[in-house]
């Protein structure tokens, strides 16, 4: 998870150096009070990648003919921060051979000898967490093999960069860059042999993050569920790292655990990934899985929203709605306009998604990324619901601005299907318009009913439309209602174009019609997927149209074709982490 668009103010960066410097002078560990267990999980394609010399970090790929780390020059800071940030010693250590370990060892203390000594992105409390929990995990990989004088280097930078979080973990964002370096810092008073006194405050303080962080419905304020897995598996670990130590794990800690884990299921789909919303990806194939089997053993699920989204589940069909306001202020640097907004899976297929946050593919990827058009939603005369502020000067952060104010919600549980209603006012201010959106999902799983209408409520949403219709012209304000299908779907137009066939690779076939108001059509898309060189091509359903009069209703049906199986043995395997 990239958060270095993020670049620090000036103040933050002067404490960050002098810290750094600081920590040249503190003692070395001995040695570890306990052997660690690796926790992290890796790619063991993205491993291979690696060792063969090529580099895929933040979308760039370099290829390394010495294999090289810290000599290559970094395109750009995202990529710079995740060298720096150590997630690839997961990925070496998945791969595990001979190889691998030369290669993760070269590079471990290639950064020694290169930035051990502070200075640069990579003394940052974020990153500085994040190394500081691989190094640990990965010890055993690491020092097997390596002589006194390397084992004494490594200790000795492990420990300069556990006293430097000790006094930098307030400098770290909120949300996951603070809970990485604070359970960075709980790693290291735990493990290292000399540096004991580390542990208490940080116990106390990730303690005192969970209560300030983590809300009533165990979500966070970016609302990103990819966010919050990270957090979650970092709890988890923590926990763990405690209990085995001996510890008491706090009642904050433990409550955070338990209020977080009902709602990662709520926003997991039938094909055991997440909902892609605010920023946030699927989560690496199996993750979610593994986090929540070493959570808490209870199955339940939250009453309600679940971090403001509302599921729909019947047999191998889950549909997540965002169905409450966009993030605020600072939690939504990341944040996209996308309230109403619905992903549908089928089985391990997804089949309407939303595009994805486009991070990894520069800035202006992100920012379409993060458009009403780049969602399975309506789209009032080509605008966004939302809009991105003026970047910041100093970190060239673009906060979501000028929202929807107000998203009511109600969920009816009937004896054939489950449906949900809501609204959202955030073409209200210059269209007059409210759209109100109605999801039924069928017991069986098979169908999936919509019911979207554009509104003029009162007399002076009725006044804007009439002004913002004279604008438009003679034929009304147009609409486009999108629906983004993933990369996988065989699309076509069918029935002369009143309807389009939908291919799974699961041999299913799904079926999208509507009441004959629209106009459907089939148009380019992209899927913009982590782990990938450039964005994937797709394409999305559209049916479009105007609004003349001051209620406006586009009724349409997605559902399985009668002769589709009930459960299909879908054998076919994914592709493995691929650089295309």
């Amino acid at each position: 998870m990239s958060h270095y668009s993020r670049i620090s103010t000036n103040g933050t960066r002067f404490l960050n150096r002098w810290y750094a410097y600081r920590a040249r002078r503190q003692p070395s560990a001995t040695g570890f009070v306990s052997q660690p267990e690796p926790r992290t999980i890796g790619s063991f394609a993205r491993g291979r990648q690696l060792v063969a010399g090529n580099l895929l970090f933040a979308g760039y790929l370099l290829e390394s003919q010495t294999t090289g780390l810290w000599e290559v020059d970094a395109p750009d800071q995202a990529f710079d921060a995740e060298r720096h940030g150590f997630a690839w010693l997961d990925d070496l250590a998945a791969v595990g051979d001979l190889n691998a370990r030369k290669k993760a060892q070269t590079w471990v203390w290639g950064w020694i000898e290169a930035h051990g000594m502070g200075g640069g992105i990579g003394w940052s409390p974020d990153l500085t967490g994040r190394r500081v929990i691989r190094w640990i995990n990965h010890a055993l990989f690491l020092l097997a093999g390596r002589d006194k004088a390397a084992s004494d280097a490594f200790y000795t930078s492990l420990s300069r960069q556990a006293w430097f979080l000790s006094r930098r973990w307030q400098g770290a964002t909120p949300g996951l860059p603070r809970f990485e370096a604070l359970t960075g810092l709980v790693y290291a008073g735990l493990a290292l042999e000399g540096r004991e006194e580390l542990a208490e405050p940080a116990i106390k303080a990730l303690s005192d993050e969970c209560t300030l962080q983590i809300d009533d419905q165990g979500g966070l304020p970016t609302r990103n569920p990819e966010e919050l897995l990270e957090v979650f598996t970092l709890l988890t670990w923590a926990a763990a790292a405690l209990s085995e130590s001996g510890r008491r794990v706090s009642a904050p800690h433990l409550a955070a655990i338990d209020r977080i884990a009902p709602t990662l299921r709520s926003l997991r789909h039938t094909d055991g990934g997440l909902a892609r919303f605010h920023g946030g990806g699927r989560g690496m194939e199996g993750r979610l899985d593994h986090a929540l089997a070493a959570g808490p053993t209870s199955k339940k699920l939250p009453d309600g929203l679940a971090m403001g989204y509302a599921r729909l589940y019947a047999r191998r069909t889950s549909v997540i709605i965002d169905a409450s306001l966009p993030p605020k202020g600072v939690a939504s640097y990341n944040a996209h306009a996308s309230t109403l907004a619905f992903e549908l899976t089928s089985g391990r297929r997804p089949l309407i998604v939303n595009c994805g946050s486009g991070e990894t593919f520069g800035l202006e990827w992100r920012r379409a990324g993060r458009a009403t058009p780049s969602h399975s939603t309506l789209c009032l005369a080509g605008h966004s619901m939302a809009r991105l502020a003026q970047p910041q000067k100093i970190s060239s952060r673009e906060a979501l601005i000028d929202g929807p104010a107000r998203v009511p919600i109600e969920v009816e549980e009937q004896s054939t299907e489950t449906k949900v209603e809501l609204a959202h006012d955030g073409y209200e201010r210059d269209f007059g318009l409210t759209h109100a959106r109605t999801l039924e999902l069928s017991d069986d799983g098979r169908s999936l009913t919509g019911d979207d209408m554009l509104l003029a409520l009162d007399a002076t949403g009725q006044q804007r439309f009439d002004q913002a219709k004279r604008s438009a012209g003679a034929t009304g304000i147009g609409y486009d209602l999108r629906f983004h299908l993933h990369p996988d779907v065989d699309a076509r137009l069918d029935m002369g174009g009143a309807a389009v066939s939908l291919a799974l690779k699961s041999g299913e076939i799904w079926v999208f019609r509507q009441d004959g108001r629209g106009n459907l059509r089939l148009e380019p898309s992209f899927y913009l997927e982590k782990g990938r060189l450039k964005p994937r091509a797709s394409q999305q359903i559209i049916l479009s149209g105007y609004a003349i009069e001051y209620a406006t209703r586009i009724r349409w049906v997605l559902s399985k074709a009668q002769d589709t199986a009930v459960a299909v043995r879908d054998l076919n395997r994914d592709e493995p982490d691929s650089f295309d």
